[in-house]
């Protein structure tokens, strides 16, 4: 059965107004559409950010250490997968969690092949607290997730239909893609991941699947593996 990560930004979890904190709608919503894959069979893993409670870089820019930053930043993805956990059990999806950080009353370490033992059991396995080092981000937690767990696709979940040739909010006339090669993205300078990311799903032969969080369905879509957004590969 097919075996994907899906990438949840921070966005995922936050009021769609304010931006910022948990929303247990947005939350209950986006938990649904993953019970539903996951009850079909489908065996995901999850790689949450932490940007609606903390973001690293932005506080590293206003002089904070970058490494205690991204240690915070860890923190704050540790509070979304524990949210995310509990609306995927309510929704009737068995759900674990595994924190690169030993927090051991919330969430399990990370052991690679517990991880894998939980999904083919078709168990969902939220991965929490990034890589558990400073100056990697989510992005690339997700690439080398999937690389040790064997994910046939990274899902990357955003606030835009896909990848496009400019950011699409300033510019209107920015063109969408339906289909990229790595070296594409790299050598155009494309906002897809970050660079460690790109090269690593590329170096693993690991596509990625950029499509648009909030329209409903789209969940659900990307993890059957229907052609949405935009493919990189």
């Amino acid at each position: 059965m097919r075996r994907v990560v899906l990438k949840l930004s921070g966005e995922a979890f936050a009021d769609q107004e304010l931006n910022y904190g948990i929303d247990p709608v947005t939350v209950g919503r986006v938990a649904a559409e993953i019970a539903q894959v996951a009850t079909e069979g489908y065996q995901i893993a999850i790689v949450v950010g932490g940007g609606n409670i903390f973001r690293g870089l932005s506080s590293t820019a206003k002089g904070m250490d970058r490494a205690s930053a991204d240690y915070m930043g860890m923190l704050a993805t540790v509070i979304n997968a524990l949210a995310l956990r509990d609306a995927l059990e309510r929704a009737g999806a068995p759900t674990r969690v595994q924190s690169a950080i030993t927090i051991q009353e919330v969430a399990e370490p990370y052991i690679r092949l517990r991880a894998i033992r939980h999904l083919e059991k078709h168990r969902v396995v939220v991965f929490a607290a990034g890589t558990g080092n400073p100056f990697f981000t989510t992005d690339t937690t997700a690439a080398l997730r999937a690389a040790e767990v064997g994910a046939e696709e990274v899902l990357k979940a955003t606030k835009v239909d896909g990848v496009y040739s400019s950011d699409p909010t300033q510019n209107a006339d920015a063109e969408l893609y339906d289909d990229l090669r790595y070296m594409d993205v790299m050598n155009r300078q494309l906002r897809v991941m970050d660079s460690t990311a790109i090269t690593m799903c590329m170096e693993n032969d690991i596509p990625i699947r950029v499509f648009n969080l909030a329209k409903p369905g789209n969940i659900v879509a990307a993890v059957r593996g229907e052609s949405i957004g935009t493919r990189v590969h």
